[in-house]
């Protein structure tokens, strides 16, 4: 704590330091033929200062104080390029910048994975970053697509949308994650809170290995970091639209423009899509599945000019689910009857999701101060009782639609965070604060009908209600650090500590279905409570012996959070239990490389990953809730590749490898009065293998008006993936054919594409007790989309 308090004070003499001069600097963007490029981005980054060139490539940047600074250029359908600028009296006009054609050079990438701007290649981390050429050529319309994608990345989900993600083999089935996402800097707080659609996204950034150093619980995985396109100097926009097989559609479109010239911006992106469904109901031969959405985000941002700068932003995901959970009760009904399900209780899901925050940031002379106030709230009910039993009996059923008091989550957080470079000495770090409170009042009902002996009830036509209501709040401090030892070794620490109170209170009731109110308590109302505070350190030696070549080890350490169990109908599993935080432990060894002149990116890294107080989740039916407790430990390790490259004037190639495996070295699984040693079982939702390999051509068929044609082929190979603790489902070794063809003009494209186009049936998503969800079968469609700039 002395050392996260040391670096608070020294953040707050950095920002009081000044720079004694201010210059008015300009330059200009050309490409290979010397011709100036009109609508490029120029900025200085961990800046404000940002411009874009006129119709001759010329852009000016007002009021910059001197110092050294990295300038990175980048324009539609050229490959980005930094550069490092000293600022003074002697430069008044920065040199041409050249940049080249995207499909014949690697961009430089810059992300913010640790919180400030930095060129992908020199983060000591283990980061993919996808821009939006990316998630356009792989048809990623949500973040459950990123399977294989990313070396060790797995994502799905039972049907809701609520996606599980593994990474490395750290995973989880509860509501708490340990993958953790933001969007806009704004933490997706839980599942309940997630908004998993991607649309107007200019990129996504997912870091693999602990992360709670800088972004705290939840973040044992790793970190999915989506960034969304903010209105800029100039209007632009598009509007996109796509019809699929299987009555699927996608009309998406968005629009930046500034309102105030220099001062205020807007910018909007509206999505709606649905779809008729994969599945089919045989209870009443109708599509099971079908599904609607209506997705937006809006910005407003303002600036006074190159310091201050506020950006107020809203976004909302409306979704409608004829049929959530489309689940066949086993593996072998499953691939019997591929994509059919029996179930007489139907009804629809009702999802809304709102997300709103207002970040301001301040930056002079390298100093960037900055506070995100974000509210998160989401309602999801079933409008008439969900089946429970999978079955055309009646059974078992859920009742969750008690009005918005009920099953509504709430979510307020609060970051405050300054990262400073301290030019005497190359220090650099970053620093901040983090607050938040969660409200979750649950609310459901177990129905038992006329057919409920069938299924180990005592009666029938009666519903068991669970109240649970819980609140969560905590707070943070974090530091993280880099210090250059000499020119080619950089050394970086952080801490952050965390502290975290919950609160329960339950209350469980009886109520025969003839009865209009419930005639007794089967528990009495209880209130528990529960806190913990949570350490997690990082330390990293960098070296670099070359300008392309970055080599580095570290330690790091993540958690995932604790909490109090719900209360359920089984007697054994008594509520208000208290679990406390998970651990992981990681040992990174990593090397990234660029070779060739910018034609070839290779990175490579070996982790060992250690899980202590591991928390198993287990879901307990007919109630559908999971009870955590924390057993046993969980060891991780494995190795995994990148690699970029652009040839032959065109071809462009991406491939990933990731190895995993992913044990448990203990683990005591106490279920029905019984304790089953696990030992040595596989994690589940872990492919012990994932590769990809992505080609596309660039065929250049009118240079005069940039008419392309880009055909684009993937191959995803998934290794040997267990879904329940017992390792009982499994999903064999599958391969996953990808392909699609785009045409392009400067204002159109035109794109055709088929996804598992040998129609493979295959397992994406299981419950431990059984039921199981395919993955999508053969779909294709075609899109057309217009832009404007």
């Amino acid at each position: 704590m002395k050392i996260i308090f040391l670096l608070v004070s020294l953040m707050v003499c950095c920002c009081l330091s000044r720079a004694n001069y201010i210059r008015n600097i300009s330059g200009k963007v050309i490409n290979e033929n010397s011709v100036g490029i009109a609508g490029a981005s120029v900025y200085l980054l961990n800046t404000n200062y940002a411009s874009v060139t006129d119709g001759n490539g010329v852009y000016n940047l007002w009021n910059v104080p001197d110092g050294e600074f990295t300038l990175y250029t980048s324009a539609l359908g050229y490959a980005g390029l930094t550069q490092t600028i000293r600022i003074n009296k002697s430069l008044n006009r920065i040199p041409d910048i050249r940049l080249t054609v995207e499909s014949t050079r690697l961009d430089e990438i810059v992300v913010t994975a640790q919180k400030k701007e930095e060129l992908l290649q020199r983060v000591p981390v283990s980061v993919t970053s996808l821009n939006a050429k990316n998630i356009s050529d792989y048809r990623l319309n949500t973040a459950g697509e990123l399977t294989a994608i990313v070396p060790g990345l797995f994502a799905d989900n039972p049907g809701d949308g609520r996606n599980v993600i593994s990474i490395r083999g750290i995973t989880s089935t509860s509501y708490d994650p340990s993958v953790t996402t933001y969007i806009d800097g704004v933490s997706q707080f839980s599942l309940d809170t997630y908004i998993p659609q991607l649309f107007d996204v200019e990129r996504i950034e997912i870091l693999r290995g602990p992360q709670g150093t800088l972004y705290g619980r939840n973040a044992m995985g790793g970190v999915i970091n989506i960034i969304t396109k903010k209105p800029g100097e100039r209007t632009d926009g598009f509007a996109e639209i796509g019809l699929g097989n299987h009555g699927s559609y996608r009309f998406n479109g968005a629009l930046h423009l500034p309102l105030v010239k220099n001062r205020l911006w807007f910018g909007a992106a509206l999505l709606t899509e649905g779809l008729k469904g994969y599945y089919t109901n045989k209870y009443n031969n109708a599509n099971f599945d079908d599904r609607h959405s209506l997705g937006g985000n809006y910005f407003l941002k303002y600036t006074n000019g190159s310091k201050w700068q506020l950006t107020l932003n809203v976004k909302h995901l409306l979704q409608r689910n004829y049929g959530p959970f489309p689940l066949a009760g086993s593996r072998v009904y499953a691939f019997a009857n591929p994509f059919k399900v029996n179930q007489d209780a139907t009804t629809k899901m009702i999802d809304n999701t709102w997300i709103g925050s207002l970040s301001a940031n301040y930056s002079y002379n390298k100093t960037n101060l900055s506070s995100q106030t974000a509210f998160q709230s989401n309602y999801r009910y079933y409008v008439q009782p969900i089946d429970a039993d999978f079955s055309p009996l009646d059974g078992i059923t859920i009742i969750n639609n008690y009005g918005n008091q009920w099953n509504h989550v709430k979510v307020i957080t609060q970051e405050f965070k300054c990262s400073a470079e301290i030019s005497s000495s190359g220090l650099k770090f970053t620093t901040g604060a983090f607050m938040f409170y969660q409200d979750a009042p649950n609310k459901l009902a177990t129905h038992f009908g006329k057919d409920a002996r069938m299924f180990g009830s005592p009666n029938i036509n009666y519903k068991v209600i669970n109240t649970t209501i819980t609140a969560n709040l905590g707070a943070s401090l974090y530091a993280q650090a880099s210090y250059p030892v000499n020119r080619k070794m950089d050394l970086s620490f952080g801490l952050r500590y965390d502290y975290q109170y919950s609160k329960e209170t339950v209350v469980g009731e009886y109520q025969p279905d003839a009865s209009p109110v419930p005639v007794l308590k089967t528990q009495r109302d209880t209130t528990g409570h529960t806190s913990y505070g949570a350490f997690s350190p990082r330390v990293c030696f960098a070296v670099h012996p070359s300008e392309n070549t970055n080599l580095y080890v570290s330690y790091s350490r993540g958690y995932r959070t604790g909490g109090l169990t719900q209360l359920s109908t089984n007697p054994s599993e008594p509520p208000l239990y208290a679990f406390g935080p998970e651990y992981s432990d990681n040992m990174e060894i990593g090397s990234k490389h660029i070779l060739f002149h910018d034609h070839l990116r290779f990175n490579l890294a070996l982790f060992y990953t250690l899980v202590s107080n591991a928390q198993v989740p287990t879901l307990i039916l007919p109630d559908a809730i999971t009870v955590t407790k924390n057993t046993g430990k969980l060891n991780s390790k494995g190795i995994e590749t990148e690699l970029s490259a652009t040839f032959l004037n065109g071809l462009e190639l991406n491939y990933n490898f990731g190895v995993i495996d992913s044990r448990y070295k203990t683990f005591d699984l106490s279920q029905y009065g019984s304790v089953i040693d696990l030992s040595g079982k596989h994690q589940v939702f872990t492919p012990q293998l994932t590769s990809m390999l992505a080609l596309q051509f660039t065929v250049m068929l009118n240079k005069i008006h940039q008419v392309k044609l880009m055909p684009h082929a993937e191959w995803r190979w998934l290794g040997t993936t267990y879904f329940d603790l017992k390792n009982k489902i499994i999903q064999n070794p599958c391969h996953l054919f990808n392909a699609g063809i785009k045409l392009t003009t400067r204002h159109f494209e035109l794109i055709g594409w088929g996804k598992n186009l040998s129609d493979r049936q295959y397992i994406a998503y299981a419950y431990d007790f059984g039921a199981v969800h395919l993955g999508n079968p053969l779909t294709y469609g075609i899109s057309f989309k217009t832009v404007f700039h």
